[in-house]
């Protein structure tokens, strides 16, 4: 990834190359139109006569064609779709919403493919932070997150943030007035607007559903180019649709989500499992007393690599009084020699993955591809689903990563596009693979995410769109089910010329 910004950047120090439109540098070679018959962008000197090109809009921002940069977005944390079969024409380094608006503008009477790109991350590893291609945009118009990324204003119960904020930016100015998000993603360095469109998850679902549950209200531009506020009962549909619909029916510029009084320190307790059947009792156990404030879980290699345990990760929360140990901890069946108990301060476990980043970087794991496979079961199948996958993977199967999973309520779950079991209680299956460094197994890897997708959706699984699994249009239809038809309708309704997003594979 930081190579590829490096590249970036050395570009930049070649004017001559450097095609950019808004906030010219004087050197610079100016796009002022697309070319509708040769699909590609014009210069001045290129568009003088020529009918075809048609001009683009003047912008506060800027629309860049270096080759450098249409590299780097043309890339994402996955790696799966690296490289020329995935470039944008053009990346928007917008200067405002009405860049925005004009671009989509542009785009709809041009037939030009659009796609925001998260640009998350941290020191020079910053790019989009889907695995999949899913916000790749071949020979379109890629947006830059970072182009909205200011905090807006921080309520008493509420935040109103642009979308290409990340969570661990929002996270550090709420804490500053004794406020936090109520759901945040485990890895903080990805854009809220990207994570709302695709559900988010993290380890208080259980009490606040997905991230996108927490959103009380969004302005989104929609695919005929107006900017409007969204709301659950303020054009409920584009809403309903926009939430964990992977971007499709618009771009989401501003959210404002809920905030609640954050706690000052956590006592985690990670308590392990030497099989799944235990494991799931004591699970479902503290899910449903709720005795915890955090509740997340993992499926990992015994220290002696002999095979599989589990790991029950929970956490208190407090202020001033530390919570009674042996209460929260009474009638449970771990391991109890093994169990890890840890007082820590509340953001130092919000942020506790910035140490394991470290670790996947300085091991090369961080810039593998990652062939990751993000689910939800229901919970009267996934021990049989369990057993299944205790056979299936093995170390090598993780690399540097981890296989999140752990259960929660769907009657937190609010929106309708984030797909469920038709059960009252699933659990999250995430395997978020970091391959070793030079694995040749990725394709490999790929076909088994599959193949276990095929079974658990026998079982009546659902997918996180988070992942790498390969899907059909009839795969798509299926996944969404009864909701397919209004999902269909509400394409047509607010993207009639289909540009937005085409890197999800929903409607191709």
């Amino acid at each position: 990834m930081s190579s590829t910004h490096r590249t970036a950047a050395g570009t930049a120090a070649e004017p001559s190359r450097r095609r950019v439109l808004g906030g010219i540098a004087t050197t610079a070679v100016a796009v002022v139109g697309w070319n509708t018959v040769s699909q590609t962008w014009a210069t001045a000197a290129e568009a003088v006569g020529n009918s075809d090109v048609v001009p683009v809009p003047g912008l506060v921002g800027t629309l860049e064609t270096t080759p450098g940069v249409v590299d780097a977005f043309a890339n994402d944390f996955g790696h799966l779709f690296d490289g020329a079969p995935s470039k944008p024409w053009a990346v928007l380094r917008p200067g405002g919403v009405d860049d925005i608006v004009k671009i989509v503008n542009y785009a709809r009477a041009n037939n030009i493919k659009v796609a925001v790109n998260g640009q998350g991350g941290t020191g020079d590893d910053i790019e989009s932070h889907s695995v999949y291609g899913q916000a790749r945009v071949p020979g379109g118009i890629s947006i830059d997150a970072k182009g909205m990324s200011k905090i807006l204003s921080i309520g008493a119960d509420h935040a109103v943030v642009e979308a290409g904020v990340t969570w661990g930016q929002l996270t550090d100015r709420t804490l500053q007035v004794g406020k936090t998000p109520p759901a945040l993603p485990d890895y903080l360095y990805i854009s809220i607007g990207g994570t709302i469109s695709i559900g988010g998850i993290g380890g208080t679902v259980q009490r606040y559903g997905l991230l996108c549950d927490t959103v009380q209200s969004i302005d989104i531009i929609t695919g005929d180019g107006k900017l409007v506020t969204a709301t659950a009962t303020q054009r409920t549909e584009l809403f309903n649709a926009a939430l964990s619909g992977g971007g499709q029916v618009g771009i989401i510029v501003r959210v404002k989500v809920k905030l609640i009084p954050a706690p000052k320190r956590s006592v985690i307790f990670s308590l392990f499992y030497a099989n799944v059947e235990t494991y799931l009792a004591d699970s479902e156990k503290v899910l449903a007393d709720g005795r915890f404030q955090v509740h997340a879980g993992e499926m990992l290699q015994k220290p002696d690599g002999s095979g599989w345990r589990y790991k029950l990760e929970v956490g208190a929360t407090y202020n001033t009084t530390p919570p009674n140990r042996e209460t929260l901890l009474c009638g449970l069946q771990d391991v109890r020699a093994d169990a890890v108990i840890e007082d820590v301060a509340f953001r130092d476990y919000m942020f506790r993955l910035d140490a394991y980043e470290a670790v996947l970087k300085e091991g090369g794991h961080w810039y593998t591809p990652k062939p990751w496979l993000s689910m939800f079961l229901p919970a009267s199948k996934t021990k049989q689903f369990m057993k299944r996958v205790e056979q299936e993977l093995d170390a090598n199967s993780l690399g540097g990563g981890f296989l999140l999973f752990y259960p929660f309520f769907t009657s937190k779950i609010k929106r309708p596009l984030a797909m469920m079991p038709n059960e009252s209680v699933v659990y999250l299956f995430d395997l978020l693979r970091f391959p070793n460094p030079g694995e040749p197994g990725i394709q490999a890897m790929i076909d088994q995410n599959r193949r276990l997708y095929d079974i658990a959706v026998e079982l009546g699984a659902k997918r996180y769109l988070v992942g790498s699994i390969p899907m059909s249009n009839a795969d798509w239809k299926k996944h969404f089910g009864n909701r397919w038809t209004g999902f269909v309708n509400a394409k047509k309704k607010f993207d009639p010329q289909n540009i937005f997003t085409p890197g999800q594979g929903f409607f191709a």
